[in-house]
């Protein structure tokens, strides 16, 4: 999903990009949902193609973090088939995301403060 111009006094749908959104769960390991694109009247857009999207979440010391992804497939059961395969490869990047995150926070540099900022005392950068 685009990141909108926080700039911009105005945040705005675009009608020309809507889709109907349907949601789809086991009710154990995550969901589906299934993206249709619609013009802005809301009937079906058949100039662009169904959007499937996986969400799953991984439990990490500080909690739960939602892990979303986006499934090429031509149908619902071929996209609740590659959820498996696909929620790994996210899960795996994001653990790979969150690694880096912690090795940069754990090679921050130190500083003492110097005589005039208050002498001997530990701040983080």
């Amino acid at each position: 999903m685009a990141t909108p111009d926080l700039k911009s006094s105005e945040l705005k749908l675009d009608p020309d990009k809507l889709y109907l959104e349907e949601v789809f769960t086991d009710r154990r390991i995550g969901t589906l949902r299934r993206l249709t694109p619609v013009t802005k009247d809301g009937k079906p857009d058949a100039s662009r193609g169904i959007v499937y999207v996986g969400e799953t979440q991984i439990m990490t010391p500080a909690g739960s973090i939602p892990i979303g992804f986006e499934i090429g497939a031509g149908s619902l059961q071929e996209a609740a088939e590659e959820f498996g395969p696909a929620a790994k490869e996210a899960i795996d990047r994001t653990v790979l995301e969150l690694q880096e995150l912690r090795r940069q926070a754990s090679s921050s540099i130190v500083v003492p403060q110097g005589p005039l900022g208050g002498g001997g005392k530990i701040q983080l950068p």
